[in-house]
């Protein structure tokens, strides 16, 4: 990790947050709205184009409006038949807690898993006969991985994964897992599989937190979490900076802090503050994208929890590809639509950050249109209602492979 200077942890601890994504993306979109910005020029004016589509994304596919939240759940859904309600239904689990730390375990691991996977890998789904790719493919791999016991030390209880086992995971069992072979690469293997390892020997190393009530396992989180709630009710922005502080630590090659690893963080010309975080964007895409597929476990275990809108849009390539591609971003070097570019590159965090600015302004716009609150269509709804799907399904009309508008070189680990 690179260590930027000795600040207060404080001013560390306040780039952990869903604020500072929201305040900083809007830095960068008020920088590109002045002509700041060396990589792209912003068209507000094709927002009603991608209001229109997304629109037309939720009336076929939600007509009725009621938009479940964009998370991880959504993606063990085969031809209308939840697969992990099929297993977990079939448990006679002691308690809710018992369930909800099962379901932990799984969100955990399947979104660790979840870096785009590239255009070419597909899972084979056995019990379905599908063949799917992308985040689905992802997903499904991981539930039946879960499912048949690779991330637990008992083989009599297979629905857990516990910290030793994951410590001292063989990229073998993702390959065999993720069904890799020579026609079937998977970008970014060895990185998802050192993300777990670190995900492993953190969990152990933190036994207090991780294992109150078992033996350390990341869905030990679960019971550490619902203490943290005030009046009744659990902000999910807490649960966001409680994620980002806990398992901080497991991503390799990022900056730091004050001691303290800042994740996905980033730095960027157009970010000005007056203090040691001056330069930096935080976006924490898949921590914001855990942190969603967290919350229903909590509901389902009678947890309350609050501010769902004070958790910030996905700074990801369906996200971020809608708004290239419906030309309210537009590359000032058409050439840059070429080559791959890295994740710390001005052009990504510039790309990154003004989709999760944009999503804001989107989110309000479909609202007035549908007569919605922030309450009633969440941007969690709209997230999957919505502009991710819409993104995918313009990316396939508009190249063969459903690739992003932009290419990027990822490293299994951002998204």
């Amino acid at each position: 990790m690179t260590a930027l200077t000795t600040v207060p942890e404080r001013v560390a601890l306040s780039l952990l947050t869903a604020q500072a994504v929201r305040s900083r993306a809007e830095m960068m979109l008020a920088a590109g709205l002045r002509e700041g910005l060396a990589h792209f020029r912003i068209d507000l004016n094709r927002m009603s184009d991608v209001a229109d589509t997304v629109l037309g994304t939720i009336r076929k596919t939600y007509p009725s409006l009621k938009i479940p939240f964009h998370a991880r759940w959504r993606h063990f859904v085969v031809d209308g038949e939840d697969r992990w309600a099929r297993i977990a239904d079939c448990v006679s689990w002691p308690n809710p807690a018992t369930r909800a730390r099962a379901e932990f375990d799984l969100a955990i691991v399947s979104v660790l898993l979840d870096a785009g996977a590239g255009a070419a890998w597909r899972y084979h789904h056995g019990s379905s006969g599908k063949t799917i790719g992308r985040s689905e493919g992802l997903a499904l791999a991981s539930l039946d991985m879960f499912a048949n016991g690779a991330f637990s030390s008992d083989a009599r209880d297979p629905l857990r994964v516990d910290a030793d086992k994951l410590a001292d995971l063989p990229a073998a069992v993702l390959e065999q897992g993720f069904q890799l072979s020579a026609k079937n690469p998977l970008v970014g293997l060895e990185g998802r599989a050192v993300l777990l390892r670190r995900l492993g020997r953190l969990v152990a190393e933190q036994s207090n937190i991780f294992g109150r009530y078992d033996r350390p396992r990341p869905g030990g989180l679960f019971d550490h979490i619902c203490g943290l709630g005030t009046g009744g009710a659990l902000a999910a922005p807490k649960i966001l900076s409680e994620l980002l502080t806990r398992l901080g630590p497991i991503w390799p090659s990022r900056l730091t802090l004050a001691g303290t690893p800042l994740g996905d963080c980033w730095k960027h010309p157009a970010i000005k503050t007056a203090d040691a975080t001056d330069g930096l964007i935080p976006l924490h895409k898949l921590s914001q994208w855990l942190t969603y597929s967290l919350i229903e476990p909590l509901q389902r275990a009678g947890v309350e929890v609050a501010d769902l809108n004070g958790l910030t849009g996905l700074a990801e390539y369906r996200n971020g590809g809608l708004f290239v591609d419906l030309g309210v971003l537009c590359l000032r070097e058409t050439s840059d639509r070429l080559r791959a570019h890295e994740v710390d590159s001005a052009l990504v965090v510039e790309w990154r950050a003004l989709t999760v600015a944009l999503l804001d302004r989107l989110a309000e716009d479909v609202r007035v249109r549908l007569d919605r609150t922030p309450q009633s269509l969440p941007l969690a709804s709209l997230l999957e209602g919505g502009s991710w799907a819409a993104g995918r399904a313009v990316a396939l009309e508009r190249r063969a492979d459903g690739s992003p508008p932009i290419k990027v070189a990822s490293d299994g680990t951002v998204f």
